[in-house]
């Protein structure tokens, strides 16, 4: 076999191919500018690649997130499901927040709350407080409106703990606001506000749509309205006395819880139910009487707390009837001033609301000094229309007044007869009261016919002592040095606070004090002298004496705290009566010829009535009794 070797023209072969490797090489390597370029480009590549690694890391956090948010929204959704059922969807819109719709009318500044689609503040913008401040009837969660039903699957629900979506729209002039509860888009609970321009009264309806299968109409669905009263005036014991809850039920009946405790009631077929604060009013009213009503009020007002912010607590829960599984209840809603005026341009007798007085005196008021000082203030200030009345009053009074002063003047002028027959018979009681009677009866004089005029003045009397407390008219009305007619004058602040009086000095129940003084001295003066002592009776001008100083006592320290137009009509009627009675005594009596008309009188055969026979023959038979039971000791 052949032995090979190693052929030089293969090592020289080798060694030019790589040295012309060597060259190409040498004479392809980059210059200064492309090593550069290069540095540049691999420092480039490296940024990009950096960026692209933080962009891939954005994407798998942001997709991180995206599983998180989506499975915590997923848990959320069934914890609300779980809660509220389908109502769970009004919790998932952007309307589950707890924010406010406000609307502007000429009369009103509203919110209207998204938690639980009822007023969280109502703002009347017309009128300011004692302190100059807005009047607001509702205001930071002073007020709580809710519906609480049961569902188809077993839950209870209240609409103040839920979500309502907001829509405000217009219906002509008015302003509608809508708060819907959403079961679907579909389906829902609505709270329908209808406001008018210049109107105190807005239409409310409570409606469902779709929500048969929803809410479980076998059990009640039941409207509790909450609200806290705002203290207003500067004397809040005094308004306390007039913040009450009325209602209409029964077809007209006016009922009210009581004004000066914690009260409460269950009535039937009601219409409309009045939460007054004094001189402002929230009034819900319905189409269809509720079939009963739960109503409670609470007195908040402590003991000498003048700081007060709230008066009273009411609350009233009414059953809401379902229809075909659904809810329809045509409401409406009065929020405004307690003024006579204002109530009577609505239906349903919103003005029975106001304190007037019930019976009589509350005809009194309505049809005689409601007009008649409505038409004085309007030609007068409210002083001088108060003054004017009160001299109207007095002067169709006056005949009242003369003839009490009248029967005190024969009784005067009988008096020393009276004390003969009480000495005469001074030991036989019934033979001294016969002949009494029959001295009456002869002369033509009665000792009730004093009291007989007195009792007529009382329906007027209590009349004026209800309206003057009730007139809207006089609130912030200022005459001489009161600057408010409808709460009380002040001429002095007291550094302390006496028990029954207060803490200032009013000027016009002294004035009025000071008036009854006089004007008591003259009348229990008159009837002192002209009663005759009873034997075995009290010592009636003793009695009468304290009177005197206890009756302007009372005045003085009761109306300290009342509204000075009531103090101000009493000084000018006390002042008056005084006039009329001196007229009366000077110019009008005369005391000489009723004396001689007395014992004129006294010369006439007497007929006697029926009655008097009547009562004459009894007295017989009792004189004849006693008699016989003498005879027989």
């Amino acid at each position: 076999m052949e032995e090979k070797k190693l052929d030089l023209n293969s090592v020289i072969g080798f060694v030019l191919i790589f040295g012309i490797l060597m060259f190409m090489l040498w004479q392809n390597q980059p210059t200064p500018e492309e090593l550069e370029a290069q540095e540049q480009a691999k420092q480039e590549q490296v940024e990009a690649e950096k960026k692209a690694n933080v962009k891939d890391d954005t994407i798998e956090t942001s997709s991180e997130d995206f599983s998180v948010a989506s499975a915590t929204d997923s848990l959320q959704l069934v914890g609300l499901k779980n809660k509220l059922g389908a109502f769970a969807y009004s919790s998932t819109l952007p309307s589950a927040t707890n924010n406010v719709t406000e609307v502007e009318t000429e009369l009103f500044d509203l919110k209207f709350s998204n938690k639980g689609g009822f007023l969280s503040e109502i703002r009347l913008k017309k009128f300011d407080n004692y302190d100059s401040l807005p009047v607001y009837l509702i205001k930071d969660k002073s007020a709580a409106f809710n519906i609480n039903f049961n569902t188809t699957d077993s839950r209870v629900l209240n609409t103040q703990d839920l979500y309502f979506q907001p829509t405000i729209s217009k219906n002509g002039a008015n302003t509608v606001v809508s708060m819907k509860l959403k079961v679907s888009e579909s389906k829902f609970l609505e709270y329908r506000y209808e406001l008018k321009p210049d109107n105190y009264m807005m239409d409310f309806t409570i409606r469902s749509q779709g929500l048969s299968d929803v809410i479980n109409s076998t059990q009640d669905v039941n409207l509790n309205w909450k609200q806290k009263m705002y203290r207003g005036d500067k004397s809040v014991e005094y308004e306390n006395r007039y913040t009450r809850l009325t209602y209409q039920h029964d077809g007209g009946k006016i009922d009210k819880l009581s004004p000066t405790s914690d009260d409460d009631d269950v009535e039937e077929d009601v219409t409309w139910l009045s939460y007054r604060q004094h001189f402002f009013s929230s009034i819900l009213v319905t189409e269809k009487p509720f079939k009963t009503a739960d109503l409670i009020s609470e007195n908040l007002l402590e003991k000498d707390d003048d700081d007060a912010e709230f008066t009273k607590l009411y609350e009233s829960t009414v059953p809401l009837a379902v229809e075909g599984g659904e809810i329809n209840a045509p409401l409406k809603f009065y929020f405004g001033p307690t003024d006579n005026t204002v109530l009577k341009q609505y239906e349903y007798s919103l003005d029975d609301s106001i304190p007037f007085g019930w019976g009589i005196f509350g005809w009194i008021n309505r049809y005689v000094f409601v007009p008649v000082f409505a038409f004085l203030s309007g030609l007068m200030p409210y002083g001088f229309a108060i003054i004017v009345m009160t001299i109207l009053v007095r002067i169709v009074m006056s005949p009242v007044t003369y003839k009490s002063y009248l029967s005190q003047a024969k009784m005067k002028i009988l008096k020393p007869e009276i004390n003969e027959i009480n000495e005469k018979y001074k030991d036989n009681a019934m033979k001294k009261q016969q002949e009494t009677m029959a001295l009456y009866s002869k002369a033509g004089a009665s000792p009730m016919a004093g009291c007989l005029p007195g009792l007529l003045q009382i329906p007027v009397f209590y009349a004026l002592f209800q309206f003057f407390p009730s007139a809207f008219d006089l609130r912030h009305k200022s005459f001489l040095w009161a600057e408010d007619l409808s709460s009380y004058d002040t001429i002095a602040e007291l550094p302390f606070k006496i028990p029954f009086y207060g803490d200032h000095i009013s000027l016009f129940p002294i004035l009025a004090s000071v008036a009854i003084f006089f004007y008591m001295k003259m009348t229990t003066g008159q009837q002192a002298a002209s009663q005759p002592t009873q034997e075995g009776m009290p010592d009636m001008g003793k009695m009468m004496k304290y009177m005197i100083y206890f009756s302007p006592l009372m005045m003085l320290v009761f109306f300290n705290n009342y509204a000075s137009g009531l103090s101000l009509y009493y000084f000018i009627s006390n002042l008056i009566t005084i006039g009329i009675m001196l007229v009366i005594k000077n110019f009008i009596i005369d005391e000489d010829k009723i004396h001689a008309k007395i014992q004129e009188n006294k010369k006439k055969p007497k007929k006697e009535n029926r009655f008097q026979k009547k009562m004459k023959d009894m007295m017989e038979q009792a004189e004849q009794q006693k008699q016989s039971q003498n005879r027989k000791k």
